[in-house]
């Protein structure tokens, strides 16, 4: 596997980038995303010329994306085009063959490596890695970008530019402003000293669970209420991950703990454009939290409930705080209450929603990616995290979920969600 360092096209027109707050209040890990492809050019074209197209055109996205050929110092980004790491692989195995007899979890080596000193908070920002299997039976294309500075919208903008400059498409190519301080305040210089926090110390085991369009709307119907009547898939699907993780995880302790679950919400789709540009790259997330403490039970329609009456309740505060031109204090305060409830004493499930985000639609010139996997176990390796995608027909969703190995080995056995959701099932071409 040769690893080289893709430098930008032209040299970055800023020495340094501020980050902001939330940028270090964001887990000191890469984000990742890989795409599998098949197409008559890769039957036809070498990967010698395959990959020699996609490290020059990704040397032109990092002009436009030019911090993540930077490096971290401190509480900013150095602009120094020092570059993004480049890996690529070959195989004499034939894709059908991989994804049949291997299950998705398995596939780690189509991911980039993190080798001895990369880091998330230092460098390298950007990872790519090309697997090309054999006989032109298809590649892998899979990226890690450093969640200090960049979440999924930002993955996806970078992915898009990427792809659309492989194919030549540059009408799918625009420029790009990076949120810096302008939401949240600047990073104050003493926590490039801190160490990030660090509340899953577990051993985690992450597995994927597909929910298909049927199942989802079965579910909807079960979570349905008075005051919810018409559940949105997210909200549906995150209440009954949230009860039967939270019923693992009592099932593995002496004296149940209080139980959280951390929702967070892209702000490019709740602020007006002239707070916000929607193509602006960036953490630019909030989030609101539900909690439970130890004797309650959870049930399905009233996390929805209580769900849809957060979502809402922050929706409000921000269009309040837009009027007031107060966006920066409201989020903050929302950060802050959110933060305080970060105790050991309590199991607490992150929950991410990439749902509605055209991940299916990044092309570099063979059509769209049969299938897409996120995120890379090894990253999440003692992080509860739980993420949502959608399937490849768009109605379904595929949930990617790390919990305590413990806690798994109860999670995967529990009927009420294998009612909705299949575990781990094949992918086919």
């Amino acid at each position: 596997m040769g690893r080289e360092v893709v430098k930008p096209a032209t040299p970055s027109p800023h020495d340094h980038l501020q980050l902001s707050l939330v940028d270090f209040s964001c887990p000191a890990v890469y984000v990742s995303i890989m795409f599998l492809y098949k197409s008559e050019e890769l039957v036809t074209a070498s990967p010698e010329i395959i990959s020699n197209k996609l490290k020059c055109s990704l040397s032109e996205t990092l002009s436009r994306f030019y911090p993540l050929a930077g490096e971290i110092e401190g509480v900013s980004i150095n602009c120094n085009d020092k570059g993004a790491v480049f890996t690529q692989a070959r195989t004499h195995l034939l894709l059908p063959e991989v994804l049949k007899n291997r299950n998705v979890n398995s596939l780690e080596e189509l991911y980039p490596k993190i080798e001895a000193g990369d880091s998330p908070t230092k460098w390298p920002l950007l990872s790519a890695h090309i697997t090309f299997f054999g006989s032109g039976s298809g590649v892998a294309v899979s990226v890690c970008i450093s969640h200090r500075i960049c979440d999924a919208s930002s993955l996806h903008m970078l992915l898009t530019d990427w792809a659309a400059t492989t194919a030549n498409k540059k009408s799918n190519v625009s420029t790009h402003q990076f949120a810096e301080a302008t939401i949240y305040p600047p990073a104050p210089p003493h926590m490039a000293l801190l160490h990030p926090p660090t509340m899953d110390l577990k051993k985690c085991i992450m597995n994927r669970f597909v929910f298909e369009s049927s199942k989802i709307a079965e579910l909807k119907r079960k979570a349905a209420s008075q005051s919810v009547p018409m559940p949105t898939r997210v909200e549906a699907i995150t209440s009954v991950i949230w009860k039967c993780a939270t019923n693992a995880s009592r099932s593995n302790l002496v004296a149940p703990r209080s139980t959280l679950m951390y929702q967070a919400m892209d702000l490019r789709i709740r602020l007006p454009s002239n707070v916000l540009s929607h193509d602006t790259i960036g953490n630019l997330q909030t989030a609101f939290f539900l909690k439970k403490d130890a004797e309650s039970k959870l049930e399905i329609s009233e996390t929805v409930a209580s769900f849809r009456t957060a979502k809402e309740g922050l929706n409000k505060m921000l269009k309040d705080n837009v009027q007031g031109n107060t966006v920066g204090k409201g989020l903050l305060s929302v950060m802050g209450s959110c933060m305080s409830e970060f105790k050991p004493d309590i199991d607490i499930y992150t929950m991410s929603s990439w749902c509605g985000k055209p991940f299916y639609e990044v092309d570099f010139g063979w059509g769209s990616p049969f299938w897409m996997g996120s995120p890379s176990r090894t990253i999440y390796d003692n992080m509860v995290y739980i993420a949502l995608m959608d399937s490849k027909d768009g109605g379904g969703v595929e949930a990617w979920i790390s919990l305590p190995a413990e806690d798994m080995s109860v999670f995967v056995h529990d009927q009420e969600l294998l009612a909705y959701a299949v575990l781990n099932p094949p992918v086919h071409i």
